[in-house]
């Protein structure tokens, strides 16, 4: 007697469509319009994930969604006019949408967030990984390239850059660098345990990808500098962008590539990002056969001209000032030049 096999209907993904901007994006089967979009780094506005905040409220134009349970902040008269909660809308059919796309950090909203301390890692001598936490109720949208500032008891600011991209919101990543003298730092190093609460504001600041340029990118990182770049470079390699990217990391000597497997293995399995890692001052164990020298003149001596360049440079300051004066007689147009300076206070 021959045995009949049901096979399961294929699922072809839906295509969703902003409405304002023409951006489309596909869904798969069982995934939230929201979940789809952050996965293919495209930004919509939200605040939790979760159903509860109704930031992430838009209208269907065309199109059908359905729930895998009812949103909370969802309301009959918001469902009677065509509106829903795309982080718990689960499409039926192709779907245009009229909900803004986040482009620019003015978009986004500061908040104030408590945060738990989920994980602490000590990534070389004197820079420690810092895994923050936020309550399951609570997301902090942010661009990949923002900083946060902790708000400490006596009303005192620590800003650090975010390292991880956007579409890992689980979790805000930190690296910091221990300071001689600084209160705040030598609290992470020696105080600071995992499930501790914190108070943090953000995202803050200027410092992200500007997506409608087609030009190369050159990053100029100095130090901990790397944490914002790396959120911007998995962010670009999480949108498959082509753009070519050259990322020029400038450190005293070899133990200061704190991620520098990390870099070189992007570097090694994407053609268009080029890594070259240069040491002011190599210590003689590290047997460096390396760039040498300062960071920013190891730019200038491989590009003669950097006219149609996005130039990223984030690091101390000095390193920042002597970038920008030093390209710009090279044909660098001023305002393709965006930087994150790095101050830091000593207690």
């Amino acid at each position: 007697m021959p045995r009949f096999v049901i096979k399961p209907k294929s699922f072809m993904p839906h295509q969703v469509t902003i409405a304002a901007s023409g951006t489309s994006f596909l869904v798969e089967q069982d995934e939230s319009v929201l979940d789809a979009a952050l996965r293919q780094g495209i930004g919509l506005p939200y605040g939790c994930r979760n159903g509860l905040c109704g930031n992430c409220k838009g209208k269907v134009q065309s199109g059908k969604v359905h729930y895998r349970q009812p949103p909370t902040a969802l309301s009959v008269d918001d469902e009677k006019h065509g509106y829903t909660l795309f982080c718990h809308a689960i499409p039926d059919t192709d779907l245009i949408i009229a909900i803004p796309e986040i482009t620019t950090s003015t978009e986004l909203p500061i908040k104030r967030f408590p945060a738990k301390v989920g994980g602490i890692t000590r990534l070389s001598h004197d820079v420690m990984r810092i895994c923050l936490k936020l309550p399951d109720a609570m997301r902090m949208q942010f661009l990949a390239g923002q900083y946060i500032d902790f708000i400490l008891k006596d009303g005192r600011r620590r800003s650090f850059s975010i390292a991880n991209p956007p579409h890992e919101d689980r979790h805000i990543e930190l690296h910091v660098r221990h300071i001689q003298g600084g209160r705040f730092t030598g609290e992470v190093f020696d105080h600071m345990h995992v499930n501790d609460i914190v108070r943090i504001e953000g995202p803050l600041g200027s410092f992200f990808l500007r997506e409608n340029s087609t030009q190369p990118v050159i990053f100029l990182a100095g130090g901990t500098g790397m944490a914002p770049i790396a959120g911007i470079i998995q962010y670009a390699l999480k949108k498959r962008l082509q753009r070519e990217f050259y990322v020029y990391w400038g450190v005293r000597s070899a133990e200061d590539l704190y991620m520098h497997d990390q870099v070189q293995a992007w570097a090694n399995t994407h053609t268009n990002i080029h890594y070259v890692p240069v040491l002011s001052d190599p210590k003689p164990e590290d047997h460096w056969q390396g760039r040498t020298g300062y960071v920013h003149e190891a730019v200038l001596q491989d590009f003669d001209t950097l006219a149609g360049y996005d130039i990223y440079a984030s690091g101390p300051p000095a390193m920042v000032y002597a970038g920008r004066d030093a390209f710009l007689p090279r044909g660098l147009d001023p305002k393709f030049y965006y930087s994150d300076a790095f101050e830091f206070s000593n207690d």
